[in-house]
């Protein structure tokens, strides 16, 4: 089948969206392909159609664990065969998954970058036919990109494995330093091709507001613009707060963030995106993946770090043509507080140091010993056990991280897992001892395959719905099957953990690259001046600075935007600006006035358009201005 057909005969789609079908062509001909879409520009209809036009299964590497689920789901219920391979999952359920996608009729295979490394996955590699190499959320390649991964960097290794097989990188935003860097270490051929969208969307309209309430300011806007919300908030309790806040106003909201767990992150989600919840208040942990169309507003309670962030969340409004809003709301405070971000987040060589040893001693790892061991990590205790800030602690990790020396999993899900170490026997005398654990066992048995050989992954929800028990029952139950030594049960684990990749240094043998750090310091403060232009400039087309800043250029201004339609508010005719001038000159044909009483006297008329005629005859010489503000002829 064609790229049309095959578009046709699973998306229902006739034609493609701009640059699509080109993106696809240079994927079908062997190229390797950078392509910049923005969010909602559909990037996974990039990689999926050509993928199934051609033999052989596409490998996609993803970052987030939701984002592959929802594509695989999606794969699925269109009748196309699709795995994923993700944390959480057993030995046995990983191998399973790379046999059918060596051997079994599957088109897709969801990787995360770190996955790419791993023994099991390097003994499959080899009998998997791969046809194409995605890379999802392509800017975690580049080390100047804004959400840094250290092992998407090592996703070129492969490209020694699979010499033929094209790679088509995809994001949402990179600015000139990230594209090239993304090719560069993605080790693009000669034949390269880049596509970038235009970052034109004539139908959201970008806003931001220097408030005094921020809380009243949201409940304007929301009781003002009718329809879904999304609210991004910095801090894991802001969210709550406002959501609280919200509802307090008879606004139906709810929060969330990454430090829920993952069945109430799902059950939230699920209410918001099927309009059960108006607005979902959240962290910069929400959105990635998830395909709304109907949003109406987005609004940025807190000042993001960067464009890039900024973009991409505010670009989730409208997704369906209609006319949407993002609106960004600041203090001058908080300008401030992002203009000290750099020496915060880029601790110094001697901090980041302090910050290692520590750690090392924290989870008590003797030197030389170490690499590949995984250890929970309890920030609040470290850090209050060794007496050192904890956001500087965060962000000496974030560095060791960058140098691969450590890595840090904020949040690690991992199901909980059942292994049933009594024997039958043993099992059938505890039942007439203990007839209230029998369902329970039963269910265990009935449910999970090979459960006597290897720890089965198990969702307590799911077994309490199968045993029309509740769930903290079938917790509970399954403890005292612990307790009895009937049953290993690990509960569901959501801690965050820290993995060396590398054993514990010598004091004396201590190293980390400090340039390179340095560096990454500078292109941040860079990224904050973007930032902070984009939200102090008055004048300018707000589609037009972003545009300007991923370097692709936009001719027209959007036109509707806080600062165009104030641009719009300001334009004065020639009738107009001649009424204005006389009334001024006529005013001022005695006596000095200063400027306050003059927009008085013209209070009919708006200041910007006064200032605009003032500037223009104090040019020509018209009238003059003096150091207090008063204009004579």
């Amino acid at each position: 089948m064609t790229a049309k057909e095959i578009l046709k005969q699973y998306w229902g789609y006739d034609a493609f969206r701009p640059l699509q079908e080109d993106i696809i062509n240079a994927v079908l001909q062997g190229k390797d392909a950078l392509a910049l879409l923005p969010t909602g520009g559909g990037k996974s209809i990039c990689f999926q159609v050509p993928a199934l036009a051609k033999d052989g299964i596409c490998l996609v590497v993803s970052p987030l664990i939701a984002l592959m689920k929802d594509q695989v789901e999606n794969l699925k219920r269109k009748g196309i065969n699709a795995l994923a391979v993700y944390s959480g999952m057993s030995f046995l359920e990983v191998k399973k998954t790379l046999q059918n996608a060596a051997y079994g009729n599957y088109k897709f295979l969801y990787v995360s970058p770190e996955r790419l490394e791993t023994s099991l996955f390097l003994e499959y590699l080899p009998v998997m036919n791969i046809s194409l190499l995605a890379v999802d959320e392509a800017h975690c390649v580049s080390q100047w990109g804004y959400d840094f991964r250290p092992p998407y960097l090592r996703i070129a290794n492969l490209r020694e494995l699979l010499p033929d097989v094209p790679v088509l990188a995809l994001t949402a935003s990179a600015t000139k330093i990230v594209q090239d860097d993304i090719c560069d270490k993605l080790l693009f051929g000669k034949t390269q091709q880049r596509f970038q969208q235009s970052f034109e969307r004539p139908n959201l309209s970008y806003s931001v507001f220097n408030v005094a309430s921020k809380q009243n300011k949201l409940l304007e806007i929301l009781k003002n613009v009718p329809g879904t919300a999304i609210v991004y908030c910095k801090s894991r309790k802001h969210t709550k707060e406002i959501a609280d806040l919200l509802r307090m106003n008879s606004i139906n909201a709810d929060f969330y963030h990454a430090g829920l767990n993952n069945e109430e992150r799902n059950k939230k989600q699920e209410s918001w995106i099927q309009n059960r919840t108006r607005v979902i208040v959240c962290t910069n942990a929400f959105g990635m993946g998830i395909d709304k169309p109907d949003v109406r507003v987005v609004v940025h309670y807190d000042v993001p770090d960067c464009l890039e962030n900024y973009y991409q969340e505010a670009g989730r409004a409208g997704r369906d043509g209609r006319r949407s809003y993002a609106v960004l709301l600041y203090s001058n405070k908080e300008l401030d507080d992002l203009q000290k971000q750099g020496d915060i987040r880029f601790p110094k060589a001697e901090e980041i140091k302090k910050v290692y040893t520590a750690l090392m001693n924290h989870l008590q790892i003797a030197a030389g010993s170490g690499e590949g061991m995984n250890y929970d990590l309890d920030m609040a205790i470290f850090t209050a056990s060794f007496k050192i800030n904890i956001l500087s602690t965060i962000y000496a990790i974030k560095a060791l991280e960058q140098d691969d020396i450590i890595s840090f999993n904020e949040i690690i899900f991992k199901p909980s897992t059942v292994l049933v170490c009594a024997n039958r026997n043993d099992l059938n005398e505890f039942e007439k001892t203990h007839p209230e654990l029998e369902p329970l066992i039963k269910g265990l048995l009935r449910s999970y395959e090979g459960i006597f050989d290897f720890p089965a992954t198990v969702y307590e929800s799911q077994l309490a719905k199968f045993l029309k028990q509740d769930t903290d029952t079938v917790k509970k139950n399954l403890k005292q099957l612990n307790d009895h030594g009937m049953i290993v049960y690990s509960p569901q684990k959501e801690k965050p953990q820290i993995t060396l990749l590398k054993n514990r240094m010598y004091a004396d043998s201590y190293a980390i690259n400090i340039a390179t750090h340095l560096e990454r310091k500078k292109n941040f403060e860079q990224r904050v001046a973007a930032m902070l232009y984009y939200i102090k400039n008055t004048s300018l087309c707000r589609s037009k600075i972003i545009a300007t800043y991923f370097n692709a250029a936009t001719k027209n201004a959007c036109g509707v935007c806080d600062n165009c339609i104030n641009e719009k508010a300001l334009e004065i005719s020639k009738e107009e600006f001649e009424t204005i001038s006389n009334n001024i000159l006529q005013l001022v044909q005695t006596t000095a006035l200063p400027i306050k009483e003059i927009q008085q006297q013209l209070k009919i008329v708006k200041k910007e358009k006064i200032w605009k005629v003032i500037n223009y005859l104090q040019a020509e010489d018209k009238i003059t201005v003096d150091r207090e503000g008063n204009i004579s002829v």
